[in-house]
């Protein structure tokens, strides 16, 4: 299980690039502009933290827990958040309630992400639509959907290897939209 909030706990050397690079790709391509722009994907904080946990989720999904990289990643992430609290001004009383509240945001997600996969369908457009979206843009949502469908299934190709070496790239959105 990825423990939350273990900040303090420092990754194995030999691990540290690794989750570094991983954590950049992750962040890289949670910008990625398509998102924003063609996929109305809101512009903002929250929707720039909802592109970014969806991604780890992705990488996630596709590592065994307990493995010390997928634990790498997530306290990489947390680290990023409270990083990115603290450059917002947020003061130092409340970073720890905010950061609870990313972690609940983190696991509530990623759930309801997982149980869409497992149902197909149309609920992952709902769960996109839900926690990206805020209920707004089913259109949109299923579009997005499309994308982690097919992430989903490029990351499954990639063998444990090739994943934890960081030695590979998420598939380009562009090109995935473009095909549907």
């Amino acid at each position: 299980m990825i423990w939350p909030f273990s900040r303090f706990r420092k990754p194995p050397a030999r691990l540290r690039g690794t989750i570094e690079a991983i954590y950049g790709m992750i962040v890289t391509q949670a910008r990625e502009p398509l998102f924003y722009r063609d996929l109305a994907v809101p512009d903002t904080i929250d929707g720039r933290f909802d592109m970014v946990l969806l991604q780890l989720w992705l990488v996630l999904r596709r590592m065994r827990p307990e493995e010390d990289l997928a634990q790498g990643l997530f306290d990489r992430f947390c680290t990023d958040m409270d990083d990115n609290l603290r450059e917002l001004g947020t003061s130092d009383l409340k970073v720890p309630k905010k950061m609870r509240e990313f972690g609940s945001a983190f696991y509530g997600r990623t759930k309801a992400y997982d149980v869409a996969m497992q149902e197909g369908g149309e609920s992952l457009a709902a769960a996109l639509c839900k926690n990206i979206y805020n209920g707004r843009d089913i259109a949109q949502a299923g579009r997005l959907a499309d994308y982690v469908a097919a992430a989903d299934s490029y990351l499954a190709g990639l063998d444990p290897a090739t994943l934890t070496s960081g030695a590979w790239r998420f598939p380009s959105p562009t090109t995935i939209l473009a095909s549907t």
